[in-house]
């Protein structure tokens, strides 16, 4: 070899980094594929917000009806998530990820011609299954392409804003093609995707080494978990029809917190658990876990209350209403660019501290100003609308590494269903403490106090700022 061969070898060496870090063409492929998936399914979750009213016109629904059919999705999909994502770190992250696309594709395909009522709430019920399963395996999919733990970690800071931004486009999505055509055509666009995917995934996505565990599934530990959080998350959805004293809500959360105490009595005696105890004493995965379920809940009740507040105080129309967000979703998607170089810069628990400030001060200006149909949506409602999705996005960002620090890789799907499991109960769970406070500013007002509170606990807390040790997945 020549010496200017050797130069030019070298030069190239140092300008690109490893394959292992720098992902490959088919590993970003894959990566977009994922990402697609992971952003339709929080889409699909959200659609039906905006057309909800226009769906009880057609079927003649009360308030009752409409709220289980807004809930029917995340209640299925909440409860079956850590079940979806052991049945990932067992059969492998592929092959369960192929199974759940195709209950989501064929409740997708159902939910735009339904009938009636009933043929509606089972497709979304369905979806919300699919859904579960698809979530955790696509983690699991996630580690096999980015094994190193740098590469991982870098792919998890972008991974955990595309949540939001599924929740952000289907607000704004749906309303759109309400507007201009039908709520069908809205519930129809997970189909295309679930199909796309169903075609693209074998060709695309790293196939399974067979079993990742021996022994038997944890069966009575997924049917006590599911019951349980699908009965306390109802339990909390009635609250927005009914008093909390009424046995309407009281009823399904008691037996939504037996179901639970009996779950993790089961779980410290099943020889391999659901959700092994250790699990959750890890002080940097507790705190991801609870900014990710915080974030999501802030982001979700804005979405709520300023779909109702822009339609019904200030007249605005679904289509001026899904406009509305459009300033949120580019706030989002600027932010989000920006999140994975600074977890990188700062460490994941910094991050995450600081999407919370940024967050709580959003929550805060739109409960100053936002509900007041005096004041502009240029200066009472924008800044919050900019703000908050700022610091959501760097917060998911965060929230996401520190859930699945140091995880092995047998157990990436847990770690997926747990991730997904508290940002999807998050939401149900803070938004209706939320509005038991009081009216639209209160909730948001104590939505701000709960960032800004939970942002200076951690930040105090020293151990979970600090940047992190990766353990190489092949060691537990």
């Amino acid at each position: 070899m020549t010496d200017r061969s050797r130069k030019k070898g070298l030069m190239t060496a140092l300008d690109d980094p490893p394959a292992a870090v720098r992902p490959r063409r088919p590993a970003r492929r894959s990566f977009a594929l994922l990402g697609s998936l992971q952003v339709t399914l929080i889409f699909t979750l959200a659609a039906i917000a905006v057309p909800l009213p226009e769906i009880g016109d057609r079927f003649g629904l009360g308030r009752d009806e409409l709220v289980l059919l807004s809930a029917a999705y995340g209640l299925t999909f909440a409860g079956l998530l850590l079940f979806g994502g052991r049945l990932a770190d067992r059969y492998g992250g592929r092959r369960t990820l192929i199974a759940g696309l195709l209950l989501f594709a064929v409740a997708s395909v159902a939910a735009p011609l339904a009938p009636g009522y009933g043929t509606l709430l089972a497709a979304r019920f369905a979806q919300g299954a699919g859904a579960a399963v698809i979530a955790p395996a696509a983690m699991a999919v996630l580690r096999t392409l980015f094994p190193e733990p740098s590469a991982y970690r870098r792919v998890m800071a972008t991974w955990g804003g595309l949540s939001v931004l599924g929740a952000t486009a289907g607000n704004v999505l749906s309303g759109v093609v309400s507007a201009l055509s039908s709520w069908r055509w809205a519930l129809a666009v997970p189909t295309v995707v679930a199909v796309v995917a169903l075609w693209l995934a074998p060709r695309w996505l790293p196939g399974d080494r067979g079993r990742r565990r021996s022994g038997p599934l944890d069966v009575p530990g997924a049917v006590l978990a599911t019951a349980g959080l699908v009965a306390a998350s109802y339990g909390l959805v009635r609250t927005d029809a009914w008093s909390w004293g009424s046995a309407r809500v009281l009823g399904p959360l008691a037996a939504g917190a037996v179901l639970l105490a009996v779950f993790a009595v089961v779980e410290r005696r099943a020889r391999d658990p659901l959700l092994p105890p250790g699990f959750l004493r890890d002080g940097r995965r507790v705190f991801g876990l609870a900014a990710t379920a915080l974030t999501a809940a802030g982001t979700s009740t804005v979405f709520v209350l300023f779909s109702l507040h822009l339609q019904d105080e200030r007249g605005w129309s679904a289509l001026r209403t899904s406009a509305a967000f459009l300033p949120f979703a580019a706030a989002l998607l600027v932010s989000g660019r920006a999140a994975g170089r600074l977890v990188g810069r700062y460490g994941p628990g910094a991050v995450t501290c600081g999407g919370l400030a940024l967050g709580a001060a959003g929550l805060g200006l739109l409960a100053l100003t936002g509900f007041d149909a005096g004041v502009p949506y240029g200066s009472g409602v924008l800044p919050g609308f900019v703000l908050l999705p700022a610091g959501a996005a760097v917060s998911f960002a965060g929230a996401a590494v520190l859930a699945t620090d140091r995880v092995p890789a047998g157990r990436t799907g847990l770690a997926g269903g747990v991730h997904n499991t508290a940002m999807e109960v998050g939401p149900t769970v803070v938004f209706a403490v939320l509005l038991a406070v009081g009216g639209d500013r209160a909730s948001l007002a104590a939505a701000a106090v709960l960032f800004a509170v939970v942002a200076i606990a951690a930040r105090a807390a020293r151990p979970t700022l600090t940047p992190l040790s990766y353990t190489h997945p092949s060691k537990p």
